[in-house]
This record gives structure tokens, C-alpha cells and sequence, in this order.
């Protein structure tokens, strides 16, 4: 099996002492796994970061068997944010996500382009606010539709609009951006809260059902946010 792919590099870990192994989400083939010779060189591995896009030339005897990569670099994004910390860890954190969630080998051009968009909202103003969305995007072409506006309900307090859960349990104040698209808050505390809403959400209703936990780069870059 050999073919040529785009695709975004999720991970990397050494395999030998001059080669990688890696996952790559790529445009007509979905996650990939594959051992890139040569990977430790310094020829290639500064171009090797998580997050860039690259071209993919892939070799297998089967899908049931590991394959090796050749690749070049199409865009090196993530070396444009080595000095700014929290859009570093935001990079490594939608990266985490997409490997944790998506399976080898299922085409999805939807979160291929998803992935595509990720770097303009990067770019753009109330970027955090756009990336919770995003995320939440992500768990609906997964097939997991967090629908808020059916979980919440409105309050006024001291003449303020509120938006509480419908839990009987625990009432959970949600901030007011996650239901009023409108909203253009740049409050940190309120940014924080909705990324940790947003987890508790991944953790419940994705990951422990799948004894999967939580990324640490989506813990740290949510705690960045504080």
C-alpha cells in the first residue's frame, strides 16, 4: 500500500536512536501511523514539530501493519508561535485532542478542515473565545453534540442576564458567551471557566467512557488561562 497524502503531524516519539514514529491526520486517509527513518537527524527534526502540516509519501504492506513515512514540510505553523507560550500549548492541546479521538484510518475531511481553520482563528482577535468552539465543533464531527442551549437556564441577577445548568444536583453558573454567541468577552476568568465546562464535559461524556483521560497539554493550557 503506497500513497501521497497532506496532513497535520499529531505526535512524535523516538523509536531508534535515528528514527521516529509518528501520527499524522491526513487529508484522504484520516489518522496515520508511521515510522519516520531518519527522524532524529537534524536535517529534518527541526521542521518535525507537532502541529506543522507536511506532505506524506506512505509505504505499508497493510493497514494492519505499521508503515513508514517520507515527508516535506507544506507549512511550518507552530515555529510561528515560539514566543507566545499559551498559543504553543493551544497548538499541542487541539493536536492531543484530535489524536485521542479520532481512529486510525477513518477519513474525515470535515476535521481535516477543522484543522485547517484552527490556524486563522489563531490569528485572529478573542482568539481562546473562537478556540472553546472550535473544540466544540471537533466532539460534533465526532458525533458528540454538546447542545447547551437545551442544558441551561435563564436568570436574572442584580438585572444581569445568568445562565445556570438544569442540574438538580449542582447548579453550575455557564458563562454567558458559550449561549449568547454575541457576546465578545475577553474576560480571562470567564474564558477559563468555559474551557473547564467544556472538559468537564470531554471527561464525562468522551473520555472516561472510553478509559481515555483528559490531555495534560489541555490542562495546561486551560490553567495558562487563569
Amino acid at each position: 500500500m503506497i500513497w501521497d497524502d497532506s496532513g497535520f503531524l499529531l505526535s512524535k516519539n523516538k523509536y531508534n536512536e535515528n528514527s521516529l514514529i509518528s501520527e499524522i491526520f491526513t487529508k484522504n486517509h484520516g489518522k496515520v501511523s508511521g515510522i519516520i527513518f531518519g527522524g532524529t537527524s537534524r536535517k529534518i527534526k527541526n521542521y518535525l514539530q507537532v502541529g506543522n502540516k507536511i506532505h506524506v509519501n506512505f509505504n505499508s504492506k497493510s493497514e494492519n501493519k505499521i508503515g513508514y513515512f517520507k515527508i516535506e514540510i507544506d507549512k511550518a505553523f507552530t515555529p510561528l508561535y515560539f514566543d507566545n507560550h499559551r498559543k504553543l500549548l493551544c497548538i499541542t492541546s487541539a493536536m492531543d485532542l484530535i489524536k485521542i479521538l479520532t481512529a486510525e484510518f477513518q477519513k474525515n475531511e470535515n476535521v481535516y478542515q477543522l484543522i485547517e481553520n484552527f490556524y486563522t482563528l489563531l490569528e485572529s482577535s478573542n482568539w481562546i473565545k473562537k478556540y472553546v468552539f472550535w473544540e466544540l465543533e471537533l466532539f460534533k464531527l465526532l458525533g458528540f453534540d454538546l447542545q447547551l442551549s437545551n442544558l441551561v437556564e435563564e436568570k436574572f441577577v442584580d438585572n444581569q442576564k445568568k445562565y445556570f445548568s438544569k442540574s438538580t444536583s449542582q447548579k453550575k453558573i455557564i458563562p454567558n458567551f458559550l449561549i449568547d454567541k454575541n457576546n465578545e468577552t475577553e474576560n480571562l476568568s470567564d474564558l477559563f471557566n468555559g474551557l473547564k465546562l467544556v472538559g468537564d464535559y470531554l471527561d464525562k461524556t468522551i473520555l472516561k467512557p472510553n478509559n481515555f483521560t483528559q490531555p495534560s497539554s489541555r490542562l495546561q493550557f486551560v490553567n495558562c488561562i487563569k
